[in-house]
Order: C-alpha cells, then sequence, then structure tokens
C-alpha cells in the first residue's frame, strides 16, 4: 500500500506547481516592479511580516516586456510546502513535519533514474554563440548592496566526473557578469566544485549546464547532500516519484532538465585562466559574504555557449532572504533530526522544530536523569544537526516546538543560566558563518561553538514545578471553534 511519503506529485514542472498553488492558496500579481531591490526588497518584507505569505509573481518588470517574469514565496506557507511535497493539506505541523522527511527517506531508498528525451519546453527559444544574452531576462539585484545580479539563485548547475559517469546537480549562486558570463561561488568542498578541479588539474575547462526555474523537488534535490557517485536528478525522481525529462546538451552532452524555464551550456575554465570579482551577496545568515560592501573576491566564472528559455520564461526567485523569513515552509531536516535522535535510542522525542537554521527546538517527555542532557548531546551530533542549530533548546512534552513564544517562555522560566546552558567547542561549521573569525576562515579551520539550553523542569524535583496557568490545549482549542465566526484565528 503506497503511504502518502512515497505519493508522487501533481505537477510536471515550475509552471504548473505554480497554477497548482495559485488554485489552491493565497497568491498576488505584482506588475511594474524594479528588478534593482525592489522585488528582492518586497519579497522579503511579505516574508518577514505576513506568517503565511502569498506567492507573490511579478510581470511587466521595469525595463522588460509583459510575459517575462519573477516568482517569489513558492513554498513559503504550509500549504504551498505540502503541494510541493505532495502531501495532505490537513495533517498538523509536527505530523506534516515526520512525513516529509519519511517521503525523502523513501526517495534515498527508491532513486529513479532520468529518461532521455530529444527535446522540451526549454528549447522553445535558442540562443548560440554572439546571439547569447543574459540580459534578455529580468535578472533581479536581491539586496541593496548585492554586487551585481544573480540569475542563480533558483538553479542548477549540472556536471559530469571525467573519470565516471557521475552526474552532479548542486545549487550554487551565480552572478551576471556580462551578457554571455556568469560568475558561480562553490564553497570548498561541495562536489561540483570537486569535479571542476579534475578538469582543472587537467588543464582543462570544465563542461557545464546549468538550469533554471525547475519544479521544486528537482531544485530542492540539488541541495541535498547525496555520497559521491549517487546523482541528484536520480534523488529528483524519487521526491516525485517519476523520472525528471533531461534533453542531452547538444554542446555538452550533460543532461537539460527538458521542463526548465531557462537553461545555459558552457564551460568553467580554470581560475588562474579567467576568474571575476563575484559578490558581495546577501547570504542566508542574514549577512553579505564574497568581500565587504561594495567589493567582491575572485571566483570561477561561466563561459556561456549557448542560451535556452521557454516562451515568457519565469526566473525562480530563491535568494537568500533575512534568516527569520522562511523559504520552505517545512523543515524537513527538523524531520530528518527526528528520525536519527530515535534512531541512535533517544527515547519519548514528542517534537522536533528548527527556526532560520541557527536554534533547533526539541521536546520531549523525561523518563530519567540525563535525559535532556542526552538529547543535546545527540542532535549537534547526528548528521542533520551538525552544521546547524548554534543554539539547540530542550524542552519538556508541554511546549508546543513549533510556536517560537512557547520555546523562549521555556528558555526564560525553566533556564537557569548558570546550570542549564552548556557550550561545547570545536564543532563542524560554514565559511559563510558570520561569527567565524577571519584567521580561523583563512585556515580553513571551520568550527565553532554551540550551546545546549536545558529548558527543562529539573528531572529530579520537575513534580515540585510549578504549574503552568495557560489555557489547556484542548480548551483552548474549542473556543476557538465556537467563537471563530467572531474573532479570526490564523492557523487553526
Amino acid at each position: 500500500m503506497t503511504t502518502e511519503a512515497e505519493m508522487g506529485v501533481a505537477y510536471d514542472d515550475l509552471r504548473s506547481y505554480i497554477e497548482a498553488c495559485q488554485a489552491a492558496d493565497d497568491w498576488r500579481l505584482i506588475e511594474g516592479a524594479d528588478w534593482d531591490a525592489e522585488i528582492g526588497a518586497l519579497t522579503e518584507a511579505a516574508a518577514d511580516r505576513i506568517p503565511e505569505p502569498p506567492m507573490l509573481l511579478f510581470d511587466n518588470i521595469k525595463g522588460y516586456p509583459e510575459g517575462y517574469r519573477v516568482v517569489s514565496l513558492t513554498e513559503s506557507s504550509w500549504k504551498r510546502a505540502c503541494i510541493a511535497l505532495g502531501l495532505p493539506l490537513d495533517r498538523p505541523k509536527l505530523e506534516l513535519v515526520r512525513m516529509a522527511a519519511r517521503k525523502l527517506k523513501a526517495a534515498h531508498d527508491n532513486l529513479i533514474g532520468p529518461t532521455e528525451v530529444k527535446s522540451g519546453p526549454v528549447m522553445e527559444n535558442v540562443f548560440e554563440g554572439e546571439h547569447v544574452d543574459v540580459w534578455q531576462l529580468p535578472i533581479p539585484r536581491y539586496h541593496a548592496a548585492d554586487g551585481g545580479r544573480y540569475l542563480g539563485t533558483g538553479g542548477v548547475l549540472i556536471n559530469k566526473d571525467p573519470e565516471s559517469d557521475f552526474i552532479n546537480v548542486g545549487t550554487y549562486r551565480m552572478q551576471a557578469h556580462e551578457k554571455d558570463l556568469l560568475g558561480l561561488w562553490m564553497s570548498p568542498g561541495q562536489q561540483g566544485r570537486q569535479i571542476c578541479q579534475r578538469y582543472w588539474d587537467q588543464g582543462k575547462a570544465a563542461p557545464v549546464v546549468a538550469a533554471y526555474g525547475l519544479d521544486p523537488l528537482t531544485f530542492s534535490a540539488g541541495h541535498m547532500k547525496l555520497p559521491w557517485g549517487k546523482s541528484e536528478l536520480d534523488l529528483a525522481g524519487g521526491l516525485r516519484g517519476r523520472s525528471v525529462d533531461v534533453i542531452p546538451g547538444p554542446i555538452t552532452g550533460l543532461p537539460i532538465p527538458a521542463g526548465a524555464e531557462i537553461a545555459i551550456e558552457g564551460e568553467v575554465p580554470p581560475p588562474w585562466e579567467q576568474a571575476e570579482e563575484e559578490g558581495p551577496f546577501g547570504e542566508w545568515p542574514g549577512y553579505y559574504s564574497g568581500g565587504t560592501r561594495g567589493t567582491g573576491e575572485p571566483q570561477p566564472v561561466i563561459r556561456i555557449k549557448a542560451l535556452y528559455h521557454r516562451n515568457s520564461p519565469i526566473i525562480h526567485n530563491q535568494a537568500p532572504m533575512w534568516p527569520g523569513a522562511a523559504k520552505f515552509a517545512i523543515p524537513i531536516g527538523a524531520g530528518l533530526l527526528w528520525d536519527q535522535l530515535e534512531a541512535a535510542g533517544i527515547q519519548d522525542i514528542t517534537g522536533v522544530f528548527s527556526y532560520t537554521g541557527y536554534l533547533v527546538a526539541i521536546s520531549i517527555k523525561q523518563r530519567y536523569a540525563g535525559h535532556a542532557k542526552q538529547t543535546g548531546h545527540a542532535a549537534i551530533s547526528a548528521a542533520s544537526g551538525a552544521r546547524n542549530g548554534r543554539y539547540v533548546v530542550i524542552v519538556d512534552e508541554d511546549i508546543d516546538v513549533t510556536d517560537l513564544k512557547e520555546v523562549i517562555w521555556a528558555m526564560q522560566t525553566r533556564v537557569d543560566p548558570y546550570t542549564d546552558i552548556e557550550t561545547i567547542e570545536g564543532t563542524w561549521s560554514t565559511p559563510l558563518d558570520p561569527r567565524m573569525p577571519p584567521d580561523k576562515r583563512a585556515s580553513g579551520d571551520h568550527t565553532n561553538s554551540r550551546a545546549i539550553f536545558y529548558a527543562v523542569r529539573p528531572f529530579h524535583w520537575k513534580d515540585e514545578f510549578p504549574v503552568v496557568s495557560r489555557t489547556p490545549a484542548d480548551l483552548r482549542q474549542s473556543v476557538i471553534e465556537k467563537y471563530r465566526d467572531i474573532l479570526p484565528f490564523p492557523g487553526f
């Protein structure tokens, strides 16, 4: 019997996904916006100020013809995230977190390789050689101090290991430098960069395909970690429940997702042969990276040999925003961490949720002395919490970890700062960590420290802890239902 986690999805590409969201959830058409920071600012403001922000579809963008569009906040509501994952729309948040994680696990266990096709919608418009011009597209400058305009936020880079048949798909930021030249920022150690390095070591340029405006699961697969040799295109097929159609690139032979809105073929020369100042760019921690304000850092480039796009192409805005503004409403990583904690033998976990990549909240029903500490240490050691969770908060089962107000209240009232906050040094981090000292970043020592807050009733006297005065959950829900027509209760 097929479970919800194994279900396929009801769309084939980005625009059919957009249509499904328009039929089921809130969205807004915005005409006349400026590509220069205004699209990014409005997207961030909506995500930051509206609990369940509508999807934003920008058209008639300043300086561009009607039909050349940008879409933002495609998965930023719970309903749209469920549509993206093929999950039911009527389940509680924590149940959806677990279902999303189990769908991902099922996809890992049931990879579906791509299907080669001769052509597809992305080939409706073809430009080669001197006819390539990315400036025909309304590429936004997303943040006020970005060093340029970025085509590559909602896209993937596809390349092939020169020593095997391994096809890698990764998400990297790509700045538009010239009409036929993109910048490429790849974090050290990423598989796409390793493949490029193998070509560079031979003195060769690395052939690449970049595709933009993909269906949400194919895009998501591009920033999930897979072992070397396993392709994210296969994972995308597993997530979708059917294969991704790909076209062999006429120039590179690399697979081009047939339903992409935009794609390019090109090559990445060795950086000592050609590199360009890239950035700065507003990254996911909420700070600019890639040089100081107004200056960039030399990074590899993509020489574009061909540009393809659909009629009325859509740029998928997946640019990082202020960390409180979530792009994907369901924190799948929290569900994966939940599974990994249980696999490690942690008992009676009642909820796991994450906020902004820096704060993870875990609720447990305390069964024994040391239960909370065991949970906290396991969380920073598990694969899904290894690079996230600068702050891990352990709370009792009466705290709703999906409600940040409740988590903060538990920290305020159940933590003794001297005895209930533990710091751990030398944990795995990333060069994008804004708190990493310059000397550590320069030396490649990408580690930081973590703090665990034990916001639980002390186990040895928890039965004597003061009783919570808040209205019981069942009574609160009953009055919400009774008076719903008089008082609006969003989220219930």
